[in-house]
């Protein structure tokens, strides 16, 4: 039974393989990637032509935070380079 199962997904396999090779391989479909990327440039100049611009609503958004500099001042030796020393 299990030999007959196996039989069968490899042979689904294979089909899917084939029906996947003629499909990327036939005419129709190498003539619509040739014509795709021969209008590359118009189809991008039609999609960007009708975007609209946003106006920008960030101004006095962001607050800096001053604290966090003077925890940063301590002057406390940095122990990296010390990791690295062979005792």
């Amino acid at each position: 039974m299990y030999k007959i199962i196996n039989l069968f997904f490899i042979i689904l396999i294979f089909l899917f393989f084939v029906y996947v090779f003629n499909y990327y391989s036939s005419n129709k479909n190498i003539k619509n990637i040739n014509l795709t990327r021969s209008n590359i440039e118009e189809i991008l100049k039609n999609k960007t032509s009708n975007l609209e611009v946003l106006e920008n609503d960030t101004n006095n958004v962001i607050e800096f935070n001053s604290s966090f500099s003077e925890e940063i001042k301590i002057d406390e030796q940095r122990n990296f380079w010390n990791l690295l020393k062979i005792k």
